[in-house]
């Protein structure tokens, strides 16, 4: 088979339909526009979220809060994750994106107290939450916040 004899399976590739060419086509003179009105018009419709005039979901509904654009959102690390690494392991966020056990770490990341760290590790972060250094002391490593 070479380049020039490729072509699409068939069914795949639908022609246009031409409008406004005969009535025999079923598509003529108003084009499946209808008679008048705004959606007939060229340029016509309306908005996105417009509701025919009625009060629209996004004015009905109540608004609540404030979400700051700028903020920082970590990445997650559970002390049950860290128990993936040897004993005595210096744990870095580089370290925890090599093994997957983090996705995006480009915004930092905070490691957080759920489940239990058998290993004595030390762990660099951005972020710690209290039981979480806790935990990690407890276990005998060391915590250090980049």
């Amino acid at each position: 088979m070479e380049l020039h004899e490729l072509k699409p399976s068939v069914g795949s590739r639908k022609e246009g339909k031409r409008k406004g060419r005969g009535i025999g086509t079923g598509n003529g003179k108003t084009a499946g526009r209808g008679h008048k009105g705004q959606n007939a018009r060229s340029g016509g419709g309306v908005r996105p979220g417009f509701e025919g005039g009625q009060m629209p979901i996004f004015r009905r509904l109540p608004k609540r809060g404030f979400k700051n654009p700028n903020r920082t959102e970590y990445a997650i690390v559970n002390l049950d994750t860290l128990n993936l690494f040897e004993e005595g392991t210096e744990v870095t966020p580089e370290l925890l994106s090599e093994t997957g056990a983090v996705k995006n770490a480009k915004n930092g990341i905070k490691v957080l107290g759920n489940g239990s760290l058998e290993r004595k590790l030390t762990v660099k972060a951005h972020k710690f939450s209290g039981s979480a250094k806790e935990a990690i002391v407890a276990a005998g490593g060391t915590t250090e916040v980049i």
